[in-house]
């Protein structure tokens, strides 16, 4: 298959020189991952001073959140059209400096609109580089290898849950949400230059763009899929956006203890991650409700021993090692169901994800500011619920053969 063979073999008419080492590259965009899941969802640790230091309510100050998933969905559907043949290494470069741009106007935000403003446009950032990402790994390494890039990617996303949450949520306390920021700005920069030495030369194969997805949506297995990672993942977030006010309210704790379980979650990424790597390997259709069913069973666990700081950090432990894990599986699904339009099946998976992501920062939000945080945590495990009775086995979701 052209689309996933290594770049030297897939892109003949190109005059750049060979690759010599392809992982260089996938190293380079774990580390923008790393950046663009701290960036996204620094608010989740910082929600309670962001809130105070604008003026706000926790449940406004959650819509942080959501407004960087709107502005991802936009990105995501319309990045490839944008795009058009512009070189993908360029691309995401452009994209890892608007992540930079970002991060400078919501550390110097002096008001609730400024930050709304820096939120879409790292809104952009992700919904453009997750758009590409996919469709990038699969020209960096051979078919067989692609899950374990995707999960050496997915790793910078462990190592922003391990470290990015509890970190800001220590230094936040230390010195105010505003430095945290400002402190990843640099870390941007250095990733900006490694893109531009480590990655090869990416020509754009072809116009794509809505045709493509379109035709995607009209693959009935496909759409299932969409459908089922979209219920998911907007589990997964409902519950992650306003998890400080529940570790607050319900457990109990206060920042030091609050970054302790954090990084408990963050750490159990890695297992995730590792464990991803290491063993998917061939069909996954069996694995597609694993996420939800463990997910969705973790969150009602919280409902029931949250109110302990020790229940509540091993099933937090739980539920970071399998978030990592549900990006992998995912995703692999997709290259392995949509290797004709990979730029096109990332966008729509994209453009899912963060609406999920979306609806459950708004929708927690309102529950949150007029019911209770347990009312939030019920959702989630709705959304979970329907999430596995979607996917039952995964077989509907396997592109025929």
């Amino acid at each position: 298959m052209r689309e996933t063979t290594l770049l030297a073999a897939t892109a003949p008419t190109s005059k750049a020189p060979t690759p010599i080492a392809a992982w260089g590259a996938v190293l380079s965009m774990a580390l923008c991952v790393a950046l663009l899941i701290a960036s996204e969802f620094m608010p989740v640790s910082l929600l309670t001073p962001m809130a105070e230091g604008l003026d706000a309510s926790v449940g406004q100050t959650g819509q942080a959140v959501s407004i960087s998933g709107l502005f991802a969905v936009i990105a995501s559907l319309g990045v490839s059209t944008v795009a058009g043949r512009l070189n993908r290494k360029w691309v995401l470069v452009g994209l890892t400096g608007l992540m930079g741009t970002s991060l400078v106007l919501v550390a110097a935000a002096p008001n609730f609109e400024v930050l709304m403003v820096g939120r879409a446009l790292l809104g952009l950032c992700i919904g453009g580089f997750w758009a590409l990402a996919t469709s990038v790994i699969m020209r960096l390494v051979p078919p067989s290898d692609v899950p374990r890039a995707l999960a050496l990617m997915y790793g910078g996303q462990a190592i922003a849950a391990a470290f990015a949450a509890p970190i800001g949520s220590y230094f936040g306390g230390l010195f105010g949400w505003r430095e945290v920021f400002w402190a990843l700005s640099p870390l941007v920069v250095a990733n900006l230059a490694w893109h531009i030495v480590a990655l090869p030369s990416l020509p754009a194969r072809g116009q794509r763009g809505i045709g493509d997805m379109l035709d995607l949506l009209r693959r009935r297995y496909f759409l299932i899929g969409l459908i089922a990672s979209m219920l998911s993942w907007g589990s997964a977030f409902t519950l992650f956006t306003y998890l400080r006010p529940f570790l607050e309210q319900v457990t109990g704790v206060g920042v030091t203890g609050l970054s302790i379980l954090l990084l408990a979650l963050g750490c159990a990424g890695f297992v995730g991650t590792w464990a991803s790597g290491r063993f998917i390997k061939g069909d996954v259709s069996r694995l597609l409700r694993l996420p939800a069913l463990i997910m969705g069973a973790v969150t009602a666990g919280l409902l029931v021993l949250g109110g302990w700081p020790i229940a509540a950090g091993l099933l937090l432990i739980v539920w970071g090692a399998m978030n990592t894990a549900m990006s992998v599986i995912w995703m692999t699904w997709m290259s392995q169901n949509a290797e004709d339009a990979p730029e096109a099946a990332g966008g729509l998976m994209v453009a899912a994800v963060q609406a999920s992501i979306l609806l459950g920062a708004v929708v927690g939000g309102l529950l949150l500011d007029h019911l209770s945080i347990h009312a939030v945590l019920i959702a989630s495990v709705a959304l979970a619920a329907m999430a596995v009775l979607i996917v039952r086995d995964g077989r509907t979701l396997l592109k025929p053969r």
